[in-house]
């Protein structure tokens, strides 16, 4: 990992519980497999355990890792960790991205009650006039959240999640994923829709796809203009999800708001309009594990770790085939 992260991963009782587990020395926190410490750790290292900032495990680093057995990896995606040569080798992987979907859901969640409230612009409009009667309720008759439709797009972890954190609310939901079964979607007690039925019905639409060819701007101009006047996109997934000029369009014109925690490219030139508009929440991807929070990654990979050191399986465990419909 990124050596400055480690204390930010690993908190002193977070530590002790890992050391109570597996030998290791935590003076070696490897962002480069090739310094001298790191090469001599890989000649006896059996398990890996990786997070933000890990450079890939490719067939020249196995080669120095002659013991190595199981990657866990304290965080989401291991796309950019786990090269064709650690399944070709038979490693075991581990994922904490159970761990790290749930402050993803519960951001997105209250992100939903808050649009469907208009905070964004009433907080604008509060501070504009700075006190004084403004019939607050006749001006946001149209605000809140009783009865409205809100458009999940993606059946994922964090997408199943949010629907079952949403369930309790007076809101009518709907999904939208190709890969839901028709059982599936009444499991979840849901309804199924095509995507572009679900951007044409729903007050919020929450995107929770993964970054694939086939997701690439599947939230186009065309289901862009779908949207009812005022409706809201959220983005806690992909940046490459959307339209980012379409977007940037829709919500200049004042016509949609948008919370976006994701954007393409990852970091916005300074110049983008987004960082200004009132009815824009623009945050740079904080929405998943942030400051505590990653703790919680930290405990289910060393959780993990337990199980392994006792002969069990992971609980979380990342199958090859699996990867082309994750993130």
């Amino acid at each position: 990992m990124a050596p400055e992260l480690l204390p930010r991963l690993l908190d002193e009782a977070t530590a002790r519980r890992l050391h109570a587990v597996a030998e290791l020395d935590l003076e070696i926190v490897a962002d480069d497999f090739g310094r001298p410490e790191v090469v001599a750790a890989l000649a006896e290292a059996e398990i890996l355990l990786t997070f933000w900032g890990a450079p890939s495990i490719d067939a020249g680093v196995l080669s120095a890792a002659p013991r190595l057995r199981a990657v866990v990896h304290a965080a989401g995606s291991v796309k950019h960790l786990v090269t064709d040569a650690c399944w070709e080798r038979g490693i075991t992987v581990s994922s904490a991205a159970l761990a790290n979907s749930l402050p993803v859901a519960e951001y997105t969640v209250a992100m939903v009650l808050l649009s469907n409230k208009r905070v964004l612009q009433l907080r604008e409009e509060y501070r504009s006039v700075r006190g004084g009667e403004h019939a607050w309720h006749l001006r946001y008759g149209h605000a809140g959240n009783y009865g409205r439709t809100v458009g999940i797009v993606g059946a994922s972890r964090i997408g199943r999640r949010v629907i079952e954190l949403l369930r309790p609310y007076d809101l009518e939901l709907v999904v939208y994923d190709p890969y839901l079964t028709p059982d599936q979607a009444r499991s979840l007690g849901i309804r199924s829709v095509g995507l572009d039925e679900l951007c044409r019905i729903s007050d919020v639409v929450s995107l929770h796809a993964p970054a694939l060819p086939e997701t690439e701007s599947m939230i186009d101009r065309r289901r862009l203009a779908l949207m009812r006047d005022g409706a809201t996109l959220i983005n806690t997934a992909r940046g490459s999800l959307v339209d980012s000029a379409a977007l940037t369009d829709e919500v200049t014109s004042g016509r949609l708001q948008a919370v976006i925690d994701v954007t393409e490219p990852e970091v916005l030139p300074a110049d983008s309009p987004l960082y200004d508009l009132p009815n824009v929440l623009l945050t740079p991807h904080i929405a998943g594990s942030l400051g505590n929070e990653l703790h919680r990654m930290a405990d289910s990979a060393i959780e993990e770790i337990a199980r392994y050191a006792s002969g069990l399986p992971f609980l979380h465990g990342v199958r090859r085939e699996d990867l082309d419909r994750t993130a």
